[in-house]
């Protein structure tokens, strides 16, 4: 129990459930997709709520059923009324962060950007940060101040109705302020044209995914004193580049099974690394690697022959000429420029600057 994690969650939860209202057609907001998350990153030691509880009596009930202390924040006037339960919480997190070293991660459920700062300092003071807001509503400043930050409508246990399940539906909920509908105007919103049954969000493009991930090795690689890159420290690391990152966008159930298909394709090789379940990932020291370094002198061959040269400038067309799947990113290099620099170093080409032409010329080795 010692090493793991110890988690203080705080949710702003106006912003959550309405943000879960009004940008998911309707969804009424579930506390439980949250706490599972959690749960798979460390122990909940603190479970704090703050609203103004009067316009959320059923959430009362499923929150004191997950054991989450609810703070109350009396219904004021305008902004003040906000402005006070963002004080409160931030100030609270703040007080814990001084009073009790023991928690290591602090999560903040919000979209809203006025957290920033507490996000800043929190970190400031040695702490993760995990953020939680609704996609639609989530400021795009919040997410990269954060150590890593999950988006509620992509959680595990989030069931957005369908189109069919909510025709029909007022498109806010009931309470004092909603206009009356007449009944014209209801059958009309009823017998709107359904979109298009059978859509589904595209899955994120799996290539990208490749070129990232083995630049992040490359890049591991060379700043490690040993080296050694494990799975763990690069999913650490993919999420400092990108807080949003997670591999079910990709169609993945778990970060390993992401680095097994990726290790098929040969972007990756994977061994045996020094804790059971946290392999070593490194790149391929031959491979594609080689046949790429062999397209390149057949390409430049093509070109211009044995005792010709061929300027880097459009060299790269040629290649994908050659070969359409062709990036220098998925070999782990940040650009062709140094992709030619490791084919110079391997003799397989010789790289030389030419002040003539203002550009990089290219021969093939013929030996």
């Amino acid at each position: 129990m010692d090493q793991e994690d110890r988690i203080a969650l705080f949710l702003d939860y106006e912003n959550l459930a309405l943000g879960a209202r009004d940008h998911l057609d309707g969804l009424v907001f579930d506390f439980r997709p949250i706490a599972d998350a959690l749960a798979e990153r460390g122990r909940v030691v603190v479970r704090r709520a703050y609203a103004d509880w009067s316009f959320f009596g059923d959430d009362r009930r499923m929150l004191t059923r997950s054991h989450v202390e609810l703070i109350e924040m009396p219904q004021r006037m305008g902004a003040s009324r906000k402005n006070a339960a963002d004080i409160k919480m931030a100030v609270d997190a703040v007080e814990l962060a001084f009073e009790r070293g023991y928690i290591s991660t602090f999560v903040i459920c919000t979209g809203d950007s006025d957290f920033t700062p507490l996000v800043h300092k929190l970190r400031e003071l040695n702490k993760r940060v995990i953020g939680v807001g609704v996609e639609k509503s989530t400021s795009a400043l919040l997410p990269p101040a954060c150590d890593e930050f999950l988006y509620y409508d992509r959680l595990e246990g989030v069931d957005i109705p369908s189109a069919r399940g909510r025709r029909g539906r007022p498109a806010r909920l009931p309470g004092p302020e909603t206009p009356q509908v007449e009944q014209g105007q209801r059958v009309e919103l009823e017998q709107q044209p359904e979109p298009p049954q059978g859509i589904e969000e595209p899955v994120r493009d799996v290539d990208t995914l490749a070129e990232l991930v083995a630049q992040t090795v490359a890049g591991l690689q060379g700043s490690s004193s040993g080296g050694e890159v494990t799975a763990s420290t690069l999913k650490r690391t993919l999420l400092r580049k990108d807080p949003t990152f997670s591999e079910s966008d990709y169609g993945f159930r778990a970060f390993g099974e992401l680095l097994r298909h990726l290790a098929e394709q040969n972007v990756v090789e994977l061994t045996e690394g020094p804790a059971k379940g946290d392999p070593e990932v490194s790149l391929p020291e031959h491979g594609d690697r080689e046949v790429a370094f062999g397209l390149l002198r057949t390409v430049i061959l093509d070109v211009a022959g044995t005792d010709g040269a061929v300027a880097l400038s459009g060299l790269k067309n040629q290649l994908r000429r050659a070969r359409p799947d062709f990036s220098e990113k998925k070999l782990g290099y940040r650009s062709f420029l140094q992709f030619c620099k490791a084919a110079a170093t391997s003799g397989t080409v010789e790289l030389r600057w030419s002040p003539e032409t203002d550009d990089y010329l290219l021969t093939a080795h013929t030996s």
